[in-house]
């Protein structure tokens, strides 16, 4: 991938519905280099696919938190396998440093998301968790 990859990447993260003459006229390139670069993005895997963004009134108000989770000992893989069978979990990462495992997770209430939190904490494996929930997106990333 070079600058104009990357560039283009960019203007399809901030508006993807865009035309491809739009993107062209804002790189300063064809139509057809446009054309090819996304083909091409999209056939190497870099582009994995294209998604809908809903306003926020349309979706009903979610609670979205992300919970650091320490494990005991060699669990985590236990852990993790044991977090993709909450629906709520929507994300499971790994990581470095104090936390060894990170939950993206996602109720329709703080009820619910007291009683997901509350499950994932008797998880054997896990010696400690913090959950920090997530207010406002300043910038999202697909």
């Amino acid at each position: 991938m070079d600058d104009l990859d990357h560039r283009l990447l960019g203007l399809l993260r901030a508006d993807a519905r865009q035309p491809v003459a739009g993107f062209a006229a804002a790189l300063k390139v064809s139509r057809a280099t446009v054309r090819a670069r996304i083909d091409r993005l999209v056939e190497s895997g870099v582009i994995a696919g294209f998604t809908v963004l809903l306003r926020k009134d349309l979706r009903p108000a979610m609670v979205r938190a992300i919970t650091m989770i320490e494990v005991e000992g060699r669990a985590a893989e236990t852990v993790i396998a044991r977090l993709h069978g909450f629906p709520e979990v929507r994300t499971v990462y790994t990581t470095n440093g104090r936390w060894d495992v990170v939950a993206e997770i996602e109720t329709e209430s703080l009820e619910a998301f007291d009683d997901t939190l509350r499950r994932v904490r008797q998880i054997a494996g896990i010696a400690s968790t913090e959950t920090s929930i997530l207010l406002s997106a300043r910038k999202a990333v697909l």
